[in-house]
């Protein structure tokens, strides 16, 4: 299934996701638990989730490299500042919060299967892909800081 690596974009993947989640709340039990707590635990997943992203995107144009996920060849630039400190792939854990934020406002447990599944295929064909160009590009340097921060958080 190499044919998949990086040919669908993050954002559309996710949005995928999300349209899998809103169907299965449509279509499954959901149980009643949006109260207080779960209206303050959705807001801080989409107020850090929206942070990781734009964090991430604003070390990218910073940096002056390439956004585009498709094409990681075109890089310029090794981005290991910033919240890239922190994770190595702050842009697809800002995505799996904001989801995650989404399984809990729908209120429906199969729901939770959206941000799963958008890790699993993340991490299994843009992220480990991902990886392998960023060895070849940068070599020891995107090799010592793959030893220092972890893939996800």
């Amino acid at each position: 299934m190499s044919w998949l690596e990086h040919k669908i974009p993050p954002p559309v993947v996710g949005a995928l996701c999300a349209l899998f989640m809103w169907a299965l709340s449509a279509l499954t039990y959901q149980v009643p638990w949006w109260g207080t707590g779960a209206q303050i635990v959705t807001a801080i997943l989409v107020i850090v989730g929206l942070l990781f992203d734009s964090s991430g995107l604003l070390s990218f144009i910073r940096s002056k490299t390439t956004i585009n996920p498709v094409h990681i060849e075109r890089a310029s630039h090794l981005v290991t500042s910033g919240i890239y400190r922190a994770s190595r792939n702050p842009m697809y854990l800002g995505m799996a919060f904001l989801l995650t934020a989404l399984a809990i406002w729908l209120q429906a447990p199969l729901a939770f299967a959206g941000p799963v599944i958008f890790i699993l295929y993340i991490t299994r064909f843009q992220i480990i892909p991902e990886e392998k160009t960023l060895a070849e590009l940068f070599g020891d340097d995107y090799q010592a800081y793959k030893a220092r921060v972890r893939r996800w958080i």
